[in-house]
């Protein structure tokens, strides 16, 4: 790293290597027998070897210097001399100059024309000027060329611009990974037969058979069989789902030990897989503030290269150093301050970034939504289809104390008589008897009983479930204790249901939107980030209060009407709260668009995804957390890049400018060469780390 290159010539004497001598790195006209102080600088005099003066004219020529100095004194070799032997090194270093370097001058053109000067345009300065005045030195007769120096860099640069290309596409994989979701081909059923085809060929309403270990081929509804899906490639959820008759199935979702027959409903660019492809490219295409900071940051690095090349160049020139020392400043300069790394550090953290979002069930459809998730003050949740499951579910069975009955009991009576009905609440009483594991009873003479409920007979007793109306016209009268309990879950905002068995009233059931299982968990979570949670709802003032209540959630918006959510946002953001909103529905749209950070339930309508800048795919609110963590995570990776790739030229610029010569530290281009490439593979490798991480 430690080298000076001084030649006059005007001087007509050569010089030849005699005894030890200790000499100034800047001033090597003054030798001394002993070390010490030099006496023009001051600085420390280091060990060297006597030259004595030879005439050329005298003396024929002994070496060809096809190598440079740096290269000689290394290791003690010169070529031996032949006829054209000084022409060698230009020979050489032009045709590592114009094939090894074309690549570097070819883009150095293009980025002259966009009017972006970089790293491409840097680097052709350099092996330009190098090459430009090792030619001028060769033919003007003169001994010191860079030409090793050119050689070195265009063949450190080239090897290092491969490193960062491998490192690069071993990053930008998320798209690749999605593609291989997919299978090549289909069994199709057709008849009595199965007829294997390519995807090309399949169609909506075709019938495929997926047999067990084999890739689903098309979204699409189980027309028969029983089996797993693995959807953790889609979903993030590395449970397999039970999938039976009725269930939806996506392409490239991983079938289990059953077989399947599936409908097809959606192909091609229309299965979900391929809209998930959509928005990632979209998010890999988009760019976030920051590096929009480090693009122009590395348009300005390039202005700061020149000037302070060109500025050594003519310090040292000016100083009596020479042009041979003068250019390789020059030289050094602009290749240590290269930005490829500054060009490098954001895009492959962000690449990395999406990927490690969609193994974890996130789609990031805009990066600025990522990136102002890590300042958000308050998460606003719709309630329906967010916290809660957006159906009814049975929360509370009643028994009546005046009898003698369990709640398995009410519930195998309601649900038996509820099995003929279509009406929500019948359907969610059922669907809670199957929950429960509790076979259903046989059912004869059904009747409903519009705006009230049903009357059957169940083992030849008239069963009556319905509201408290349905229970008047046989004039039962509610007990008290019954009637206390039933009052109690009504001001909650819960709906109840009375079931009678030949005029005796057995009990209630209340039902209710069922809160997610994994929604308490997630209001802790974001309380232990330190952010607020709120919540918004068309519900009476008794539902959205009891919710948040059990949720422990800071404040909620009741009555909202679908028109009004979007103000809500509003009033919080006047309150100086940045605020990420969270909804599944088309009326969610406008609240999704005016938030900060829009979040959208993967399984909520198309308007409200394409209104989101992030989608939780498998429509668990615990994945907001997550959208967070990510944010911070992916925003402390970024600074740690560009700290990396142009850090170091604080102080690898003056270094290469040859400010610390002072001090016997004077950096070679080759060198330089070598730490601008260390700093990006450096900054590939950082953000490769990111692949490991666990959100």
């Amino acid at each position: 790293m430690n080298c000076c290159h001084n030649h006059n010539p005007n001087i007509e004497d050569e010089k030849i290597e005699g005894e030890t001598v200790y000499t100034c790195p800047m001033h090597p006209e003054i030798q001394e027998e002993k070390p010490g102080m030099c006496g023009e600088c001051g600085m420390a005099l280091v060990k060297s070897a006597k030259f004595e003066a030879r005439n050329p004219k005298k003396e024929k020529t002994q070496h060809s210097k096809v190598y440079s100095q740096l290269f000689e004194k290394a290791f003690r070799f010169s070529m031996p001399a032949f006829s054209g032997s000084e022409y060698l090194s230009f020979i050489l270093g032009s045709i590592v100059f114009f094939y090894g370097g074309m690549v570097f001058l070819k883009s150095a053109k293009y980025e002259i024309q966009g009017k972006a000067p970089g790293m491409m345009t840097l680097i052709s300065l350099a092996i330009t000027t190098a090459y430009i005045y090792s030619t001028f030195a060769v033919f003007a007769g003169q001994q010191h060329t860079l030409f090793w120096e050119l050689t070195t860099l265009i063949t450190i640069m080239l090897l290092g611009h491969w490193i960062e290309m491998r490192a690069v596409q071993s990053a930008q994989g998320a798209l690749r990974e999605l593609a291989k979701l997919l299978p090549d081909s289909a069994e199709v059923v057709r008849g009595e037969k199965v007829e294997k085809i390519s995807l090309d060929e399949l169609k909506v309403g075709d019938i495929v058979f997926v047999r067990p270990g084999t890739k689903v081929p098309a979204d699409g509804i189980v027309s028969e069989g029983l089996s797993e899906i693995d959807e953790s490639m889609i979903s993030g959820e590395s449970k397999p789902v039970d999938k039976k008759v009725g269930d939806t199935v996506v392409a490239g979702s991983i079938n289990g030990d059953g077989s399947l027959k599936v409908k097809v409903t959606e192909i091609g660019e229309h299965t979900f897989l391929s809209g998930i492809m959509r928005l990632v490219k979209e998010a890999q295409a988009s760019k976030s503030k920051i590096q929009l900071l480090s693009d122009r940051a590395a348009f300005y690095l390039t202005i700061v290269a020149v000037i302070a090349g060109g500025g050594s160049f003519i310090w040292w020139f000016m100083a009596g150093k020479g042009v041979a020392f003068a250019v390789e400043r020059l030289v050094a300069v602009l290749v240590i301050a290269c930005p490829h790394a500054l060009g490098l550090a954001i895009p492959l953290v962000a690449s990395i970034s999406t990927t490690l979002a969609a193994r974890n069930g996130l789609l990031i459809k805009r990066r600025l939504a990522l990136e102002a998730a890590r300042n958000i003050n308050i998460v606003l949740f719709d309630k329906t289809g967010t916290l809660t499951e957006g159906k009814f579910g049975i929360t509370d069975v009643l028994v009546n104390d005046d009898i003698t009955i369990s709640e398995k009991e009410i519930i195998q009576i309601a649900a038996s008589a509820d099995a003929g009905s279509e009406h929500p609440i019948a359907r969610a009483i059922v669907e809670g008897a199957h929950h429960r594991g509790i076979a259903l009873l046989p059912v004869e003479s059904f009747a409903r009983m519009p705006g009230k409920g049903v009357r059957v007979l169940i083992e030849g007793k008239t069963v009556v479930v319905g509201s408290a109306s349905a229970i008047q016209e046989f004039n039962i009268s509610i007990p008290s204790a019954l009637q206390e309990k039933t009052k109690l879950q009504e001001a909650t905002g819960k709906t109840v249901v009375y079931v009678l068995s030949n005029n005796i009233l057995l009990g209630a059931i209340a039902l209710s939107d069922i809160i997610r299982s994994e929604s308490k968990a997630t209001v802790e979570k974001l309380h232990a980030l330190g952010i607020k949670v709120a919540m918004i709802t068309g519900d009476a003032e008794d539902v959205a209060k009891s919710v948040s209540e059990e949720l422990h959630i800071d404040e909620y918006f009741a009555r909202v009407l679908p028109d009004q959510k979007s103000e809500k946002v509003k009033a919080l953001q006047e309150r100086g709260l940045k605020v990420a909103f969270v909804g599944d529905g088309i009326n969610d749209a406008p609240a999704l668009t005016q938030a900060d950070v829009g979040i959208a339930i993967g399984a909520g309508t198309t308007v409200a995804i394409e209104s989101a800048g992030i989608i939780l795919i498998k429509s668990n609110p615990l994945d907001v957390v997550k959208v967070f963590s990510l944010s911070k995570y992916t925003y402390r990776k970024m600074i740690q890049n560009l700290w990396w790739a142009a850090g170091y030229n604080i102080i690898a610029i003056p270094a290469a400018a040859g400010v610390f010569a002072g001090y016997g530290m004077i950096m070679q281009p080759a060198v330089g060469a070598v730490l601008m490439s260390a700093s990006t593979v450096i900054v590939a490798f950082n953000a490769w780390l990111m692949r490991k991480a666990v959100l």
